[in-house]
């Protein structure tokens, strides 16, 4: 079997966001990104490869294709083998305990795939994303997660409304904050990163019990403010230490 019309057009869409919810699909694509999604609750819809990989899964509608087939709808400069498509999963529950990362309108897809990777890392949970956020199903945010996404559940929601009706200390990253490292953090919080040019809105800055900053050590203060995923590295770090 080889890589249909219908097969590029439906691949093709999916890298708009609007096709995705249509569908309710999503791709991922490298050996190891694929497999950790084969082995997770994720539902595979359709696998395309290059080579007859072995998934270990017997019901995986495999579609063996060329290299050039693959090239063809591939959005990695060099295509790894393997693409897949995926049900996107529904989630209504929050968990409202432990420690929650918060994303006030992250824009870039690196960041938002990196901070997924970091929650992975810490052992956070659950991501909660204001609508304005961009979409986790995002093919580059899928690749520079590198498989997390299937161990950190990502809501979108009203992120007003969300932090009204948690009873968590809700803390966010400021310039103007208290220094992190002398700050005595819980193990249970939200911590909310803001927007990569303009940082918190100024309604959910209204919400927050505590605001905390990561001091810079450099003589020359030329350096305006830290990548948000490097600043969610050290602060989550901090929170766990």
């Amino acid at each position: 079997m080889s890589l249909s019309k219908n097969h590029i057009k439906l691949i093709t869409s999916l890298s708009q966001k609007k096709y995705r919810q249509k569908h309710q699909l999503f791709i991922a694509e490298g050996v190891k990104v694929v497999h950790e999604f084969i082995n997770s609750d994720f539902e595979v819809e359709k696998l395309f490869a290059v080579d007859d990989y072995s998934f270990n899964n017997k019901n995986i509608d495999v579609v063996l294709v060329s290299e050039t087939e693959l090239k063809k709808v591939s959005s990695l400069k060099t295509p790894n083998k393997v693409l897949a498509l995926f049900r996107i999963p529904s989630f209504s529950d929050h968990q409202n305990k432990g420690l929650i990362v918060g994303l006030d309108a992250i824009n870039d897809p690196g960041n938002l795939g990196t901070i997924i990777r970091l929650c992975d890392w810490f052992g956070i949970k659950e991501l909660v994303c204001s609508k304005d956020t961009v979409d986790c199903y995002n093919q580059k945010v899928v690749q520079a997660s590198m498989g997390s996404l299937t161990r950190v559940q990502i809501n979108y929601v009203d992120l007003e409304s969300y932090l009204k009706s948690s009873d968590l200390p809700k803390f966010i990253a400021d310039m103007n904050g208290e220094n992190v490292y002398k700050t005595t953090l819980p193990e249970e919080a939200i911590l909310i990163m803001g927007n990569e040019a303009n940082g918190i809105s100024d309604s959910i800055k209204e919400l927050v019990n505590h605001t905390i900053s990561i001091p810079q050590f450099g003589e020359i203060k030329e350096t305006e403010s830290l990548n948000v995923a490097t600043a969610t590295a050290i602060l989550l770090s901090e929170f766990r230490r």
